[in-house]
Parts: structure tokens; sequence; C-alpha cells
């Protein structure tokens, strides 16, 4: 299989990657990682792309790793279009007092129009 996990540097994404990462290790999975720009985020650019270096090491998996600039959801949506994922990975989504999942533009954007699986990791 796969995986595009698009990754911005906030902690649902962090943790997203390392779902992702220990899902492809054991499964045998083709990864790629996209890093985007995140306002949200206190991290920049390349700290998490550092991070992301660092997981992959930690997995012990040889991964693609690239930055998107500009909208980060479009950026995203075309990538796996592109180049044929079979699922985007995401980190995101956090329940409100009511009970309902409250996700990021991000993720939304994402989730609204891509053509493949879009997992959402919480």
């Amino acid at each position: 299989m796969r995986t595009l996990v698009g990754i911005g540097g906030s902690e649902d994404s962090l943790r997203a990657l390392e779902v992702a990462l220990a899902r492809a290790a054991a499964a045998g999975d083709e990864v790629t990682v996209a890093v985007v720009e995140n306002p949200d985020s206190p991290l920049s650019v390349e700290e998490v792309e550092s991070r992301v270096h660092d997981h992959l090491e930690a997995e012990g998996l040889d991964a693609e790793v690239c930055v998107l600039e500009g909208h980060a959801g479009s950026q995203l949506v075309d990538l796996a279009d592109r180049e044929g994922f079979d699922r985007i990975v995401l980190g995101g989504g956090e329940t409100s007092p009511l009970g309902k999942i409250n996700i990021g533009s991000i993720g939304e954007f994402v989730l609204l129009n891509a053509k493949t699986s879009v997992t959402l990791i919480r």
C-alpha cells in the first residue's frame, strides 16, 4: 500500500506520523511523508522535517520526505492524485465538550476533496 502522511508539526500530526510509520514497518507499506506549512504549529518546517527523519530512523524505514509549499490541503490532495497514493494519513480531530469532532482546516479540506481514502488519527 502506498501511503502519504501529511504532517504540519502539531502534536496530532506527530502522533499520526508515529502510528503510520509503525503500521508501515509492520505491513511493508511504502510511505511518503509530506511536510506542510501549518501556521498553528510552534515548529518551523525545518524542525518538523528533522523530527520526521528522526522517526524514520527509529523505525528503520527508508521513506521519501518532501516539503509542500502553498495551501497545505490542496497540495496534499494534488500530490495524492498525481502520484496515485492508496491513502492519506493525517492527524487531528479533537472531541468537543459536546462530543463532536472538531477538525482543523487542513484536515477538513483533505477529507472533503481527496479522491482516495483518508485516515484521520486522533
